[in-house]
């Protein structure tokens, strides 16, 4: 189901591969929502032990991450609602039925925004061309004012708000890959047209967000582009929609910065999904936003963690996508596509965008 480590030849430095950074950090493992809930630090140690062990981080700028700071944090969310996480701090607390604090996970969340940050930071100060913020908690349902789905502080959509602020950049394409839709990322950027915020997801699923119909509203009418999908989709499903829906879509939008909710639970073993992408699935859809990135922004692609619940499938699916990022050819078989109609799902969603993209 997946590959076996492929370790590095000594020539693997001298190819020519673009410079990625990776954040990771063991501080990551302090937020622990109990042995029993399936987010929990047994996710990144087994990426940050197959990444050793593969040796795929050695070509890697390591990127030290920093807590984030309140005025960051609260480009996305309430004070009132950052004051409320602060005050957990020492405490195992229910945010929702899913989300848990435990002592340190305050300072966690904080860490995990920081690392995007500082990721972006220097992307942005040209120093490397992409990377991968390998952290936790994850972020892309939590909304301005409430903790959702394992979710704390929403990492991608306040690095977004960052990055405006900044004055970075002035169009920002997110792509969420995640099996479940990002109803705060989505919240966050509904009225404007400054962030273009295009998910794949399984649906109906958690959290029952992510319809067509939900496209925006104002100014942001049609740059909120959601391909709910029913269960089943797998690889080739996945890699026409980047094809044919999503790089016309960025073509149009010319986005300056390319963000990335990744997560990896549409992986076919996943526990929390029913869809069947693998782990070439994902490095190939890695390589369509690697070259898009390319062509458009300058390479500025960065990919943030969220879901992934089977571990060997996720950190195997993380190794292919960070060797993508570096440069390797992930090319589909020239039959990919031999006897191959795309779903009704895929067909209604190009159908129903069309009205706001030359697809």
């Amino acid at each position: 189901m997946y590959p076996v480590a492929r370790f590095l030849d000594s020539n693997f430095l001298e190819m020519g591969y673009s410079k990625t950074g990776i954040v990771r950090d063991r501080r990551y493992l302090d937020h622990n929502p109990g042995i029993y809930h399936i987010e929990n630090p047994k996710r990144l140690e087994a990426i940050y032990q197959y990444l050793e062990m593969s040796k795929v981080s050695e070509l890697c700028q390591e990127i030290p991450p920093h807590f984030a700071k309140e005025e960051e944090i609260c480009l996305i969310h309430t004070r009132d609602y950052l004051q409320s996480i602060a005050d957990t701090t020492g405490r195992s607390i229910m945010l929702d039925p899913d989300t848990v604090t435990s002592e340190k996970s305050y300072k966690t969340a904080c860490l995990a925004v920081g690392g995007v940050l500082a990721l972006m930071e220097v992307v942005f100060s040209n120093k490397i061309d992409n990377g991968f913020a390998l952290i936790r908690p994850p972020g892309h349902h939590a909304e301005a004012d409430r903790a959702m789905g394992f979710c704390i502080f929403n990492n991608i959509a306040i690095s977004a708000s960052y990055a405006l602020k900044k004055g970075w950049a002035n169009r920002i394409l997110i792509v969420d890959w995640d099996v479940h839709h990002g109803n705060g990322t989505q919240n966050a950027f509904y009225h404007t047209s400054k962030v273009l915020y295009f998910s794949t997801h399984q649906y109906p699923h958690y959290p029952m967000t992510g319809r067509l119909e939900e496209m925006g509203e104002g100014e942001g009418k049609g740059y909120t582009v959601n391909i709910p999908l029913s269960a089943g989709h797998g690889d080739r499903d996945y890699l026409y929609i980047f094809n044919h829906l999503l790089k016309p879509i960025a073509y149009n939008f010319r986005p300056e910065l390319i963000l990335v909710s990744a997560g990896f639970d549409p992986y076919i073993d996943d526990p929390l999904s029913d869809m069947n992408l693998t782990v070439k699935g994902f490095a190939y859809l890695a390589q369509v936003l690697r070259d898009i990135a390319k062509e458009l922004c300058n390479n500025r692609l960065i990919l943030t963690l969220e879901g992934g619940y089977a571990l060997e499938g996720l950190a195997h699916s993380i190794e292919a996508v960070i060797r993508v990022l570096l440069g390797e050819d992930f090319s589909p078989p020239k039959d990919f596509y031999k006897n191959y109609n795309p779903s009704n799902s895929i067909n209604r969603a190009m159908d129903f965008h069309r009205q706001f993209w030359p697809i």
